[in-house]
């Protein structure tokens, strides 16, 4: 995965974490991407487990359950 892309999956989960994402047309246009790179990426993170809806009543990208979407080394003890 390129640095670009796990960059830009950090701030996708920032912004749902915070129900700041709105349509997914300004989503997309706020970081700076089309609208089908921003569904193959919210597709990528729910297939790696991320509970991702859209809430139509907040008109933002939710998580249905509470957490974060995180990628990297973790080491063990």
């Amino acid at each position: 995965m390129s640095f670009q892309r796990s960059s830009r999956l950090q701030r996708i989960d920032q912004l749902i974490r915070l129900k700041a994402t709105r349509s997914p047309k300004s989503f997309a246009c706020r970081l700076g991407i089309s609208e089908a790179t921003l569904y193959r990426d919210i597709e990528y993170m729910k297939q790696l487990g991320a509970p991702i809806c859209f809430d139509s009543y907040r008109d933002s990208y939710v998580y249905t359950q509470a957490g974060r979407f995180l990628m990297g080394f973790v080491e063990e003890e």
